[in-house]
């Protein structure tokens, strides 16, 4: 796993994952993402939200190019951990706030709204499909805010009524809402 771009760009981390739940996106995939985002976010100025953190990549990379409030959301201990120890290391711990807990129960429970929402759940969640919807009836995005899931084949958003651009990268597709 690297940083793509900012004052970080190039950093590499090796999150041991032998055995996790997670699935990091790709490098290809993640910067391909980043290329489009930077055209639609001022970064240093805007509030994320990063849903299945897993590794922190995504939460690294909006803080490497300026962002300073990012709050990272993953329910498995290992990974939440390895995001406190590189949120250490990158000595970004004032920028990003890391909660253990279950996606849905924060999603439930939270009354901040987001500039910019990712989630990278797991490919096989059940619940998967309820996630932008669950986004939007919870008015976690600010109304110029974009939310960006990304998932595999298995699962269509083309109807859905936020929808507003989907990009496939191989088997990764990248759904952004407004």
């Amino acid at each position: 796993m690297r940083i793509i771009g900012g004052k970080f760009k190039g950093r590499r981390f090796e999150p041991p994952a032998d055995h996790w739940p997670t699935r990091p996106t790709m490098d290809s995939a993640r910067e391909a993402l980043f290329n489009i985002l930077n055209n639609q976010l001022d970064f240093e100025s805007i509030r994320v939200l990063d849903l299945f953190g897993g590794t922190g990549s995504h939460s690294y990379e909006f803080i490497s190019r300026g962002c300073e409030d990012v709050t990272y959301v993953d329910k498995f201990g290992p990974a939440v951990q390895f995001a406190k120890k590189i949120a250490k290391q990158l000595d970004i711990e004032a920028f990003m706030k890391i909660y253990q807990m279950d996606v849905f129960r924060f999603i439930d429970h939270n009354t901040s709204q987001y500039d910019y929402i990712f989630a990278g759940p797991p490919y096989a969640l059940p619940t998967i499909d309820t996630i932008p919807d669950l986004i939007f009836e919870k008015h976690l995005l600010l109304p110029d805010g974009i939310f960006v899931m990304e998932h595999n084949p298995h699962h269509d958003f083309y109807d859905h009524p936020h929808i507003s651009d989907i990009r496939k990268y191989g088997k990764t597709i990248f759904s952004f809402f407004k």
